[in-house]
């Protein structure tokens, strides 16, 4: 099996209910060159384990790993996605994470962001869903704002 077919093997396991395990695996992966020496892997690899953490501060470590893998991938690279389509929700999941960690300066600039590069999405299902959880992200910001006082 080639490498991201191990790692979607194993965001599979953990869909599972072997969260546990999947990290495990993810983890063993992230050391494996082939994923080093690609930042679209590497971009990938982080993005699913950081859907299988339970803690938030280790989501956000993957989400940044994700993050900054993204940057690195050059312009002239081969994905099977395209790359500034990634980026939306990137930083919805790092917005959201953020938010939930109660660090709202950092989820309201992953918001802004992420409301920032929709023009890359399709006009499909992926693209909707990924509209409607940055919209969902700015109410939970708008709220979290207002009980806390604030003006958004």
């Amino acid at each position: 099996m080639d490498v991201m077919g191990e790692i979607g093997a194993a965001v599979e396991q953990g869909h599972a209910g072997e969260a546990a395990e999947a990290r495990r695996r993810l983890t063993q992966l992230w050391h494996d060159p082939a994923v080093q020496a690609d930042p679209f892997r590497r971009c990938a690899l982080a993005h699913y384990a950081a859907d299988l953490e339970p803690e938030v501060a280790d989501e956000i470590r993957w989400d940044l790993r994700a993050l900054d893998a993204a940057d690195a991938i050059p312009p002239d690279h081969e994905t099977p996605v395209d790359v500034a389509a990634m980026y939306p929700s990137l930083h919805l999941n790092l917005g959201d994470a953020y938010l939930r960690a109660g660090d709202l300066p950092s989820a309201v600039h992953h918001l802004e962001r992420a409301r920032a590069s929709t023009g890359a999405l399709p006009d499909d299902g992926y693209g909707r869903m990924i509209r409607g959880g940055i919209e969902a992200l700015g109410e939970r910001v708008a709220d979290e704002h207002a009980r806390q006082g604030r003006r958004w």
